[in-house]
């Protein structure tokens, strides 16, 4: 990560004391401090509606850095003088007198002044509209949207053009953390500045391409966002889409925001329409029901507090993707996502097509068939699979992996994604932020499968806790005579 270090900014956190800020927020800014990215000039605000006086902040602030691995004799000095760059700031988001407050507070705004909105996007145009008011939306202000961004492309295209008439394109991050990941970077890298990869990069080599995002947790008391969002909304029109475009992507002229999301929105304008009768044949939505997670027994969704009975809100989503153009022609693209799956695991594996013929006697086919995996958690890293000799007499043939950064395992640390992308915000780079008409261009394409949904109210496959979702998912792949990879493992 470019330093950063000498450029000094106010952030404002709304929802500073939700969970976002809590878990990933204010842990990433405390490990950019300790790793010297922050200029101790620099100001975070946390704005949120509840009083908190300094005794309340400094808990919270020891509770959220709690959640950082860093540690040793010097911790309670460097989250002392971390403190004293953080104040707190009473304010309702529905409160324009409250927003005359926090222009007070912000002071001096020669230098940049970001606003990151950790709240429910139906809060954004009240922010934005009392931003302006406030006189605190100047050329030198960013803002920093969370997702998800509308529930659909009407609502999307709706909230955009609030946010439009008080912040210029220039000044919008949308964030996708995924895209903050090493290994999401790494993929352009291994991509973008090897030939050797890059040339087999097409529908002549690439039998198919699997992208897995799985979590082992249920709803965990967010019941009441999951029962609006459900996993289309939450996880394919964004993350996975995302991870896609980058995985598909032409290379882009430069490596500038622009070139880069150029690429991207390119892909999703690609992409075949998934309508009619091919919403059945191509999605599948699931529900995890009672079963074990870990050893233990969990409930089944329409078990969890705050879900109604009869709630059509899926936990899971697969679908068979496809890209009309000359690169990916007849090369699917097999994306799903899914909670109290068997393994918490996010992976993008590239499956490349098998030799025209073999001549060894191969036990396992499958064996033959090269694989190159890009494995974003629990843990960071890419390998190549590979077939090679077994050792002893004969012409035995296994398949082995190797890895591709075998510098990563001597690193203490790899700084989360949100650390890159709060750096990048800072600096104003937008490369790996989502640009408008790719937000548009995923709504549109996703809008017919959200559309059927609701007219036909089917209610999504039910699945067992502890396993990969539900027999259609299975069956969305054996149909094409593939099987989904166990990942995580």
């Amino acid at each position: 990560m470019i330093s950063i270090c000498r450029t000094p900014f106010v952030l404002v956190i709304f929802g500073g004391v939700g969970d976002l800020s809590e878990r990933k927020l204010f842990p990433s800014l405390y490990n950019m401090f300790l790793d010297g990215l922050l200029c101790v000039d620099s100001r975070i605000l946390l704005a949120s509606r509840s009083p908190l006086g300094e005794v309340e902040l400094d808990q919270w602030v020891a509770n959220a850095l709690a959640k950082t691995t860093r540690s040793g004799s010097e911790h309670d000095i460097n989250v002392k003088s971390f403190r004293q760059m953080v104040s707190y700031v009473r304010l309702d988001a529905n409160n324009p007198e409250h927003f005359l407050e926090l222009a007070s507070r912000i002071g001096d705004r020669q230098v940049p002044v970001i606003f990151y909105l950790a709240t429910r996007s139906d809060l954004y145009s009240n922010i934005c509209q009392f931003l302006a008011q406030s006189h605190l939306n100047t050329a030198s202000s960013r803002i920093v949207l969370e997702k998800p961004i509308g529930m659909d492309l009407q609502s999307s295209q709706c909230l955009a053009e609030t946010v439009d008439q008080y912040f210029d394109e220039k000044q919008i991050y949308r964030i996708d953390h995924y895209l903050g990941k090493e290994t999401v970077q790494n993929l352009l890298v291994l991509r973008f500045a090897n030939s050797i990869f890059e040339t087999q990069w097409n529908q002549k080599y690439i039998d198919h391409i699997q992208i897995t995002i799985s979590e082992t947790i249920g709803v965990e008391g967010r019941a009441g966002f999951y029962e609006k969002v459900g996993a289309l909304r939450d996880m394919v029109q964004n993350h996975l889409l995302q991870l896609l475009c980058i995985t598909a992507m032409e290379p882009p002229s430069r490596l500038h925001p622009n070139a880069v999301r150029d690429e991207k929105v390119k892909v999703l304008q690609a992409l075949r329409p998934i309508v009619g009768n091919d919403i059945h044949a191509k999605v599948v939505r699931g529900q995890y029901r009672d079963g074990v997670s870990h050893g233990q027994a969990v409930v089944g969704y329409l078990k969890e507090d705050g879900v109604v009975n009869d709630s059509n809100t899926e936990t899971f989503v697969a679908l068979k993707v496809e890209i009309d153009n000359w690169r990916w022609a007849g090369v699917p693209f097999y994306l799903r996502t899914g909670k109290r799956l068997t393994n918490r695991a996010c992976e993008i594996a590239v499956h490349f097509k098998e030799v025209p013929h073999s001549i060894f006697d191969i036990e396992n086919k499958n064996t033959m068939a090269n694989k190159l995996i890009f494995r974003l958690q629990p843990d960071e890293g890419v390998r190549l699979s590979v077939c090679e000799k077994r050792a002893g007499p004969g012409m035995s043939v296994s398949s082995t992996n190797l890895s591709l950064n075998p510098d990563r395992a001597r690193k203490n640390r790899v700084p989360d994604a949100y650390e890159r992308l709060l750096g990048d915000v800072i600096i104003g780079n937008q490369t790996l932020f989502v640009r408008e008409d790719e937000l548009m261009a995923a709504w549109e394409w996703l809008d017919p499968i959200i559309s059927q949904w609701q007219k036909t109210e089917q209610p999504p496959e039910p699945y067992t806790s502890g396993t990969w979702g539900p027999a259609a998912a299975t069956l969305l792949l054996a149909k094409d005579g593939r099987l989904w990879d166990e990942v995580g493992l």
